[in-house]
């Protein structure tokens, strides 16, 4: 059996210990021993862009935000839908998992960084939330493990109802926000409903027809009634 390979590590504020290994061709993060991914099983990644992103590909200047680097999946399928003009700006709280990505040595996504849409911010998104009101057309987020499974406590307020209204606020007019999480929440469900969006719940395998379901919440907001005027 072949080893892991330790590439890199790297601690959050709160002091979550986060991994980057290699092991038999692939590249997995821990964080604080627990899988956040892997390069073999990342088609709920993958799905997470496509949804947000798909709709986008005839706006013009349209504008995304993708919370959290990981392994840079989610950047790299996003660009694949997106027109030339479009910009995807990638907030990302660890300066490390942004120099791993960067890494040219290693199978990553140095390439997608390079791409002139992509903007990665080194800051956590809450902040480049508040700093862009009614800036993004589509919003993924993929910080952690989602509300159900949340591994770096850095990451509470981004699902409480405060951070999802600073979510709400960031959107463009008929924007879509995208959740990715480990596995499902009804009670986050209801926190969205909460801000005013509508909620879709999706299901997705990790990996092809094979591996984990995971779970996207896709929430827009929700038409406002006029009835009474």
């Amino acid at each position: 059996m072949k080893p892991f390979e330790r590439l890199g590590e790297a601690h959050t504020p709160q002091g979550t210990r986060i991994n980057l290994y290699r092991h038999d061709g692939s590249y997995v993060l821990h964080a604080d021993g627990i899988e956040l991914m892997s390069s073999r099983r990342h088609l709920s990644e993958d799905k997470l862009a496509e949804v947000a992103c798909a709709p986008l590909r005839e706006v013009k200047g349209a504008r995304v935000l993708i919370g959290g680097l990981g392994l840079g999946f989610t950047l790299r399928e996003a660009l694949r839908h997106l027109a030339d003009d479009a910009e995807v700006v990638v907030a990302e709280l660890m300066a490390e998992v942004i120099a791993w990505n960067a890494n040219p040595e290693w199978d990553l996504s140095a390439a997608a960084m390079q791409d002139p849409r992509v903007r990665v911010v080194h800051d956590d998104v809450v902040n480049v939330l508040q700093a862009n009101p009614g800036g993004f057309n589509a919003i993924m987020l993929d910080t952690d493990n989602g509300p159900d499974g949340m591994l770096m406590s850095e990451n509470a307020r981004l699902y409480a109802a405060r951070g999802s209204a600073t979510v709400v606020a960031a959107l463009r007019e008929g924007g879509m926000i995208v959740y990715w999480s480990v596995g499902d929440d009804p009670k986050f469900v209801g926190v969205l409903q909460r801000a005013g969006l509508k909620v879709e719940t999706m299901r997705v395998r990790a990996h092809g027809t094979t591996g984990p379901m995971h779970t996207l919440y896709v929430a827009t907001r929700r038409a406002v009634s006029l009835s009474g005027r």
